[in-house]
Formats: C-alpha cells, sequence, structure tokens
C-alpha cells in the first residue's frame, strides 16, 4: 500500500497544540442532540455488521500490509478480557491509528475517543459511530451524554481507546507532552488503565517502516492521593512507560524541527 504523506522535514511550534494529519475537514458542532449510544435493533446490527464483517478484517489486513504490524505485549490484556479498561496510546497515523487497537485487542470491542472531525467526513463520517467512535463534546448537555456513554461502555466490559497527545504527527518518533484531564477516566470508573506505544522499525527494503505496538500496564490509580494528584501521578507514570519504549524506535521517516531551533 502506498503511503500518502511524502514529507520528509516537518517544523513545528507547539507540542500540545500542532496538528499535522494530511487530511483536512471542518468538524460539525456536537450538542446535546448527538446520540452516543444508538440501539434500536437496525443500530445494533449496523453496528455489528460495519464492525465485526467490515471494519475489522479491514483493519487486520491493512496494518498487516501496510506495516507489517506486530504486537508485543498482548498478554497482559488477556486477564481482563470481560472486564472494561481505558487504553493510551501514542497517535502517529491518520488510519493506521484507527485500526491498530482492534488488532492488538481482539476480540474486545473498542470504542475510541476522538475529536469532532472524525464523525463530520461526508460518508465515513455516517460509519464512524458504528465504528466505535465517541466524539470529544462541544456543550455541556452533549458533554453529559459523552460521560454517560463512556460509563457505560465501560460498564459493559468494553475497552475505551484515548489518544492523549489528541493530534496526529505522523511517523514521529518520541512522545509529547500531554495534559492530564483525560487521566480522569480510569479514576472515575475504578478500572485499570494501559498503555500502548506505536515504534517504528527499519525494513530491509522501502521506505516505509515496520510497526511494533508495546503494551504495558495495568496501571492503578494511586488511593492514598486526592482526586487531582492521582490525575497527575497516573499520567505521569503512562508518559514515562511510552517515553522509554518509544527509545526503541530505530528510523525516523519523518525529521521534526522546532521553528525556534531552526
Amino acid at each position: 500500500m502506498k503511503d500518502t504523506d511524502k514529507r520528509e522535514v516537518i517544523y513545528y511550534s507547539d507540542e500540545l497544540n500542532d496538528e499535522f494529519s494530511v487530511v483536512q475537514i471542518t468538524p460539525k458542532k456536537i450538542d446535546g442532540s448527538y446520540a452516543y449510544c444508538r440501539d434500536s435493533a437496525f443500530e445494533r446490527f449496523a453496528r455489528f455488521f460495519w464492525y465485526r464483517v467490515v471494519f475489522t478484517p479491514i483493519a487486520f489486513a491493512y496494518v498487516k500490509l501496510a506495516f507489517r504490524h506486530k504486537v508485543v505485549g498482548a498478554e497482559v490484556l488477556k486477564p481482563f478480557a470481560d472486564k472494561g479498561y481505558f487504553i493510551y496510546g501514542n497517535h502517529t497515523q491518520d488510519i493506521g491509528d484507527a485500526f491498530m487497537p482492534n488488532v492488538m485487542n481482539f476480540p474486545k470491542r473498542n470504542y475510541v475517543i476522538v475529536h469532532p472531525n472524525n464523525v463530520s467526513m461526508p460518508f465515513l463520517g455516517r460509519l464512524t459511530p458504528f465504528l466505535g467512535a465517541l466524539p470529544l463534546p462541544d456543550d455541556m448537555e452533549a458533554a453529559r451524554n459523552f460521560s454517560a456513554a463512556v460509563d457505560r461502555r465501560i460498564s459493559e466490559g468494553h475497552c475505551v481507546v484515548i489518544y492523549p497527545e489528541a493530534h496526529i504527527w505522523p511517523y514521529y518518533t518520541g512522545i509529547r507532552p500531554f495534559k492530564d484531564d483525560s487521566f480522569y477516566y480510569p479514576i472515575k470508573a475504578g478500572v485499570p488503565a494501559f498503555c500502548f506505544t506505536n515504534t517504528y522499525q527499519k525494513r530491509k527494503r522501502g521506505r516505509k517502516p515496520r510497526i511494533v505496538t508495546y503494551i504495558d500496564g495495568p496501571f492503578y490509580p494511586d488511593g492514598t492521593l486526592p482526586k487531582r494528584q492521582q490525575k497527575k501521578e497516573l499520567r505521569d507514570r503512562i508518559y514515562q512507560c511510552m517515553t522509554e519504549r518509544a527509545r526503541l524506535s530505530n528510523v525516523e521517516v519523518i525529521k521534526y524541527i522546532k521553528k525556534d531551533e531552526e
């Protein structure tokens, strides 16, 4: 499969907010009318059809053919096969980051917290909710519905995937600083957190590297700390783990240079 991203150097100024996805979409507003949980008989069938019959085989084929994808450490998830949990990952692929959690976490169903862009595309935007997309809310009513949807999926024994870096930096081999906001979820739900780190490894042929994904955990909040400190402490442990794993990358497809260091 051909790579649509031919950039060799990207200049950045803000590690927290710069976005370098090749896909540009105008997001729709996610307000109180947005349906996070779709439970009619037709919608349940559509969810099964698009997720299991269509999406899952495509995900396996894509990551294997495009990246010769390999997972290391998936055994840490097995004791939680029938339990809900959160998993955090680095955000370095447009398409691959939608597919890889389904491969490394199979057969568990995954729900992914996403930017509203992901449900705003002309055709695919209608499908992504059936594939597990949970778009971030834009108002208070939507926020309540969003929180209830996350709680429900965890209580049903599913996995909620979070990309705390928020913005896509294609092929980036480090871990960018990220906020601790999303680490409130496992504390609130009382469930473990895991992390996965996609690393880029040299292949004998071709420009495109192999992706090797390392899974680590479980991580539990430190209950001896106040809730606000629990968030930061959990974030810091996961960030440190991902940073150490990221050092296992041995090829740099796109070089990232900070503008004031040019």
